[in-house]
């Protein structure tokens, strides 16, 4: 595996616009999110594993490790 994972991703509430940056779990997907602005509670969008993958700047790990390991020959 050459590709490091990225732990980091920017949150963005898709009700308020706020932007919070955060570590993401590296063995698990994060289903809820409570935004810290607005207090709204985040779910994965259709068809996502977690709220990262669907609010995030950044995949989460366990998505970034598919990506990483269906690219191989």
């Amino acid at each position: 595996m050459n590709n490091p994972l990225h732990l980091e991703s920017e949150l963005t509430c898709p009700y308020c616009k706020y932007v919070k940056r955060e570590i993401m779990p590296v063995d698990a997907c994060q289903f809820y999110y409570e935004c810290e602005d607005c207090k709204t509670l985040l779910q994965p969008r259709p068809g996502d594993c977690c709220v990262f993958c669907s609010f995030g700047s950044i995949k989460c790990p366990p998505v970034q490790m598919q990506a990483c390991c269906s690219s191989s020959p």
